[in-house]
């Protein structure tokens, strides 16, 4: 229970601690987008509600055995720690593994249901990564030099892509008997059966995506400086790239990868920095408030089944008992404790 309880103060302390650092990018975004139409922003924050939304979609699809309200609150704490905690979704899958275990979900069972939902999300990806190359590179778009800014990005993609694919029907990772790396083979295969047997929720691995780079389009076009879509969706899965280093909330990275990645696809400097600090305040800000929001409920509710489920005994009149009789009140009691734990 101490342990349980220190770890989710070091995470309430990081998280504040990243809200904290986070706040002069907000207010430099709200200072640059002062002259901006406030609907501009509503429309982004409305397309970013919009890309939550597709993700629970997405997540509902591979954690169906969960209760619908419980997988609910486990994706707004995971996009709120991918948003808060360093490493992006290396952060949100520890957070979500965190809370999958002390529901009573195996280890196994963890690795590779949150390894398939994140393969079929990069897949995502890779397909917009591509499909934007092919555009830019058919024309679509004013893009200097464009051949080595397609050719390089479609084929980093393309091979990380094969090799994810490959894995699962190589006899290499049998040989190395690593029970991780046959967990995450499992997942991969299960992104594939997913694929395999269609359904609307798949979609919301594309709205997730999708709307995302949609704020950052619609940033883009309130400071001034629109952007075509080819070159806008490669500006951003590249950019991104750099929230991968683990900076608590991408503070600083995330920023210099964007707005690196939009000048080199032809947007002038200073109107895609205002760009990206408008766009990374809502994208930091819209998950993170749910997650939290989201974290205290789950919180509330386990301690509410903990109360009603542990049985209560009095504190005065009790007695000593031996024997296998005065044994089974306290085995009921561990047995409660227990329920009430994985419940």
């Amino acid at each position: 229970m101490l342990k349980r309880r220190l770890i989710t103060v070091a995470v309430l302390l990081v998280a504040g601690g990243t809200a904290l650092l986070a706040v002069p990018s907000l207010h430099d975004a709200a200072r640059k987008a002062s002259s901006i139409d406030p609907l501009w922003l509503v429309g982004a924050v409305g397309l970013e509600i919009a890309s939550c939304v597709s993700f629970l979609g997405i997540f509902r699809r591979f954690f169906r055995e969960l209760p619908t309200r419980d997988a609910r609150r486990l994706a707004w704490i995971e996009m709120g720690s991918g948003a808060l905690l360093p490493g992006g979704g290396v952060g949100s899958l520890a957070a979500g593994g965190l809370y999958l275990r002390r529901r009573g979900m195996s280890t196994r069972r963890i690795v590779e249901k949150s390894s398939g939902l994140f393969f079929l999300t990069s897949a995502t990806s890779v397909l917009g990564l591509v499909g934007a190359a092919l555009l830019l590179g058919l024309g679509v778009g004013r893009v200097s030099h464009v051949l080595p800014l397609t050719l390089f990005p479609a084929a980093v993609g393309l091979a990380g892509a094969t090799i994810a694919l490959a894995i699962p029907r190589s006899r290499w990772h049998r040989r190395l008997r690593s029970r991780t790396l046959a967990w995450l083979v499992d997942g991969i295969r299960g992104a594939e059966r997913e694929l395999l047997r269609p359904h609307w929720r798949l979609l919301g691995a594309l709205g997730y995506l999708g709307f995302d780079i949609a704020v950052l389009g619609l940033a883009c076009a309130a400071v001034g400086d629109p952007i075509a879509v080819p070159a806008l969706v490669l500006a951003y899965i590249i950019g991104y790239a750099a929230n991968a280093l683990p900076v608590p909330g991408g503070i600083g990275v995330l920023e210099g990868g964007l707005v690196g990645a939009l000048v080199l696809y032809g947007a002038p400097p200073m109107p895609a920095t205002a760009a990206v600090l408008l766009y990374h305040a809502i994208a930091f800000w819209i998950p993170s408030i749910g997650g939290m929001i989201a974290y205290l409920l789950s919180s509330h509710a386990r301690r509410a089944s903990s109360d009603e489920g542990s049985p209560r005994t009095p504190c005065e009149g009790r007695t000593r008992t031996t024997g296998s009789a005065g044994r089974e009140p306290v085995r009921e009691t561990i047995a409660g404790a227990a329920m009430a734990e994985l419940s």
